[in-house]
């Protein structure tokens, strides 16, 4: 599969010029599936599943896709541009909840999951398993439904490929959130983000040193910043680094060394992975306090607590606070604050498992057959297959290698 060989589809508009009968054609050839695809109704999501150009690929390889109305509005993606590339535009959710998959980017609600067809369907989405209770996966298990975790499934270099997708994103976002309020006269000090000839440079710490830290460092020394990234992982900086073919100032987690970096800093980043590394560590309130006047954080750790003492959680709609005189971005999901960007980046991602799917015939086929996307998966048709959430909730779960084998 195309994913797991770390490549992307490339979408064209050939079929655009073929005549009606060769797309039909075209289409007799494939094992056909009905994919819906929802309107998102959390909180601050703005991303869809596909873009135009990917439901018109998977459409002129036989397959039926459903949209619902205004599913890619707030991504700029109109109706008509999905009705063009051949999908079907519905004005009800219960239409989409119909369809054999459903594609979503946020943990389906409970009032979606009623939608859902008691009959084996498969659901793609976010699981946000911290978030969820028992009854989420009761209802699902109920439905015979198979659901699979988007950011759970990894590729053959055994890396997350969502994860990776939105953490570059939201790394390269935050440079540019930085740059945005550095300048801004009301939150910053009107000063201009990166080098310029004759006048100091822009100085940046950065907390953590994974993707989100190498994307903002890129992003950053691209525009002439000083970076400096703290981390406690050796390895990590030394990756940092290599990766980024340049010998940034890098440092472990010294109380000195950073409260030195911050009182000169003009932006700092907060990128740590604070769940999967379990780092205790946060700046404090008084680091905050001798930061300069005009300084700005980005603490794009927020959705797991976040990286600085003086974090709370803001939203799109009202991002910014000020604290100390200095600036705080505290709003989770940064990626779908580039919502068009990171549609394309999941389109990348769903387009080659659906279009591997309808190759296998079928889901169960294809689970056999893709241990990275098996890993993501947590029900199949309606048992549990993920011993965490079996520990936590205490309920009884399933060997999937066993399951698989029973069913088919």
């Amino acid at each position: 599969m195309d994913l797991h060989k770390g490549k992307f589809i490339k979408f064209t508009d050939s079929n655009k010029y073929l005549p009606q009968e060769e797309i039909l054609e075209k289409k007799g050839n494939k094992n056909s599936l009905t994919i819906g695809v929802p309107k998102e109704i959390s909180f601050q999501e703005s991303r869809i599943a596909l873009a135009p150009q990917a439901a018109g690929l998977l459409v002129a390889n036989g397959h039926k896709i459903l949209i619902e109305t205004g599913a890619g509005k707030a991504a700029h993606f109109p109706d008509k541009e999905y009705s063009d590339a051949g999908a079907l535009i519905v004005s009800t959710s219960d239409e989409i909840y119909k369809s054999d998959i459903i594609l979503k980017i946020a943990p389906p609600t409970f009032n979606e999951l009623n939608l859902l067809k008691n009959t084996k369907q498969t659901i793609f989405s976010s699981l946000n398993f911290a978030g969820q209770n028992i009854d989420f996966f009761k209802k699902l298990m109920l439905k015979k439904t198979t659901a699979i975790s988007i950011e759970n499934i990894k590729d053959n270099s055994d890396s997350y490929p969502i994860r990776l997708s939105m953490s570059e994103i939201a790394g390269t976002s935050a440079i540019l959130i930085a740059s945005e309020y550095l300048s801004n006269p009301n939150y910053g000090k009107g000063s201009l983000l990166g080098g310029f000839p004759g006048v100091t440079p822009t100085e940046i710490v950065i907390l953590g040193a994974g993707t989100v830290a190498e994307f903002a460092a890129r992003a950053a020394l691209g525009l002439g910043a000083v970076v400096k990234v703290f981390d406690n992982s050796i390895y990590k900086l030394r990756k940092i680094q290599n990766n980024l073919n340049s010998r940034i100032f890098t440092s472990i987690f010294q109380p000195t060394v950073l409260r030195k970096a911050l009182k000169t800093a003009d932006v700092a980043i907060g990128a740590l992975n604070i769940a999967e590394d379990n780092y205790p560590f946060i700046v404090s309130d008084d680091m905050v306090q001798q930061m300069k006047y005009g300084s700005v954080i980005v603490d794009v750790s927020i959705d797991q607590g976040g990286c600085f003492e003086t974090s709370h959680v803001t939203t799109h709609s009202n991002p910014v606070y000020k604290k100390y005189d200095v600036t705080h971005y505290c709003v989770p999901n940064i990626p779908s604050r580039v919502p068009h960007t990171a549609s394309y980046a999941l389109s990348n991602f769903f387009t080659p498992i659906i279009l591997e799917i309808g190759e296998k015939g079928g889901v169960g086929n294809f689970l056999k057959s893709d241990k990275g996307t098996r890993n993501g998966c947590y029900i199949y048709n309606g048992t549990l297959i993920d011993k965490n959430i079996s520990n936590r909730f205490n309920i009884p779960y399933q060997d999937i290698e066993l399951l698989m084998a029973a069913f088919h």
